[in-house]
């Protein structure tokens, strides 16, 4: 049987799973990282190119090992990534330059391309806004750091930089450039016109669509990772779009929620309208005919991490030991809290504002200290897991907005959507059924697709899907809950909107605000 090897190169860790033709998961490997600031710059998120590289390849030797597959059985690697983070290259193919996607260190510069183009016009042209745009980032590196901007040759997305490791061969793809506005993705081609207006070097890489063949595995990297010097190597793209690829969504009205280090709420639609008010982006799906609406909850599995590993630390040592998630435990732990957490109100991630982007600083707030059987670190965790469901919530609403219409059931999957009761909340506060795929790790499963559709050319896409997705379980909202949370939902805004206040007034730090605000 034919395998694939995909490499999904996350904010929070990096990882690589081999496949089956079937779709069943062989192995994974996974190893967290840390994001660096090399230059000291506030805001400065830099990816490490040259340690996650020795981690990628550590990743791919182990779960190799693990699988114990014949290396003639492996037809295609392909990749994933985080959105919005950007390689920069020299004429000689060598990284001088990168970044994470919510790097922060261009405000001066998101000011000054204000001055040129309003966010509303460029949202026009590319469905962003400044807000984790790549243009500031490459003007900010023109103004400090010259000597680099001027060697850069090429640029390429982060998924992207991995398969030009693996074949040598460098491109783009319209998902995942889409988001770095500077690509008109409504045509799926770069804007020079973008270019031009930023005073910015032309650096618009060759586009592929995901799922065209870049090339072979070079011969050195196909000897050191003991690969046939046949692999194939696909274009993959960004990966919340691989993502709703990767359970089955390819229609119109698709709805879905990815519960990653970010969520991520998308609704996909074939003809795309800017919408007014700019409040939700535009993103291209990796097929070709399809366009979505997404909205962004801000860094809700680190929220989750920080809660793991300050409250749950015997649970976490126990996890290691036994060889299981920790999470899984938290959760577990959690389903003795009523829906509502005592009360309990969490601040962190707020519903998108796309213009003015901005968290406010991380609390719990409404907590009793008279009562710490309530008031616990698992009572702490729901509400964690709540305010992820409200962020939802929220951002679904601004995507009706656009759309004129509200999901009538959504899909969940990434790693939160492992537990039951993080479904079960969701369905609550949505009031619409969650179904849940029977393999969560969507955004690899998607670039799995395109590797099987690439090998078996005979195939369509739909034909591939359906052999290797289908739903485990679906969750029915409570209608008694529903009003519960809708209640709660109202005062949590209100309560948030307060907070954002203190750090407006420069009271209390943000958790995270865009360049500019």
């Amino acid at each position: 049987m034919n395998n694939y090897l995909i490499i999904d190169l996350g904010t929070g860790s990096g990882r690589v799973i081999i496949f089956d033709e079937e779709g069943n998961q062989i192995a994974l490997s996974q190893k967290e990282w840390v994001h660096k600031n090399f230059h000291n710059v506030p805001g400065a998120i830099d990816f490490d190119t040259k340690e996650n590289w020795e981690i990628v390849k550590t990743l791919i030797k182990d779960v190799l090992k693990k699988s114990n597959i014949e290396k003639e059985s492996l037809k295609a690697i392909s990749s994933s990534s985080m959105r919005e983070g950007i390689v920069l290259y020299d004429g000689e193919g060598k990284e001088i330059w990168s970044c994470s996607n919510v790097d922060a260190r261009a405000e001066k510069e998101v000011e000054e391309l204000r001055e040129i183009t309003s966010d509303k016009e460029m949202y026009k042209k590319t469905g962003q806004t400044y807000s984790l745009a790549d243009g500031p980032r490459l003007l900010w590196l023109k103004n400090n750091l010259p000597e680099i901007y001027n060697k850069t040759v090429n640029m390429t997305m982060i998924s992207d930089w991995a398969l030009y490791k693996l074949s040598g061969n460098f491109c783009v793809e319209p998902s995942n450039a889409s988001t770095s506005g500077l690509f008109d993705t409504f045509n799926r081609k770069w804007s020079h016109e973008i270019f031009e207006k930023m005073n910015l070097k032309d650096l618009m890489t060759n586009v592929y669509e995901p799922g065209d063949v870049l090339g072979k595995i070079k011969k050195d990297i196909a000897e050191e990772l003991n690969l046939s010097e046949n692999t194939m190597i696909i274009v993959g793209g960004g990966d919340v779009q691989l993502g709703t690829l990767g359970v089955g969504s390819i229609k119109e009205g698709d709805a879905v929620i990815l519960g990653g280090t970010f969520w991520q709420q998308v609704v996909n639609v074939k003809t795309p309208v800017p919408e007014k008010d700019a409040k939700v982006r535009i993103n291209a799906h990796v097929l070709k005919d399809l366009f979505q609406y997404e909205g962004i909850a801000f860094q809700i599995g680190l929220v989750a991490r920080w809660v793991r590993d300050s409250l749950f630390i015997r649970e976490k040592e126990f996890a290691e030991k036994m060889g299981i998630s920790a999470y899984s435990l938290m959760t577990e732990m959690s389903k003795s809290v009523p829906a509502g957490s005592h009360g309990i109100v969490p601040i962190f991630s707020d519903v998108m504002n796309y213009l003015h982007w901005k968290h406010a600083s991380p609390s719990f707030m409404n907590i009793d200290i008279n009562d710490p059987k309530n008031y616990s670190r698992e009572a702490i965790f729901k509400s964690v897991m709540e305010n992820a469901a409200f962020v939802s919530k929220g951002n679904l609403q601004l995507i009706k907005e656009a759309s004129g219409v509200f999901p009538e059931e959504v899909i969940f999957a990434g790693g939160a959507s492992y537990s039951d009761e993080w479904s079960r909340i969701l369905a609550n506060v949505l009031g619409i059924p969650v179904k849940v795929p029977k393999i969560k790790e969507a955004s690899s499963l998607g670039a799995l697709a395109l590797c099987i559709k690439a090998v078996n050319k005979d195939k369509n896409i739909k034909e591939v899907i359906d052999s290797i997705t289908g739903i485990e379980s679906i969750h029915y909202p409570n209608k008694n809950l529903y009003s519960f949370y809708e209640d709660n939902y109202i005062k949590w805004k209100k309560i948030y909107k307060n907070i954002l206040k203190l750090s407006d007034e420069g009271l209390l730090n943000y958790m995270w605000k865009a360049p500019g605000e």
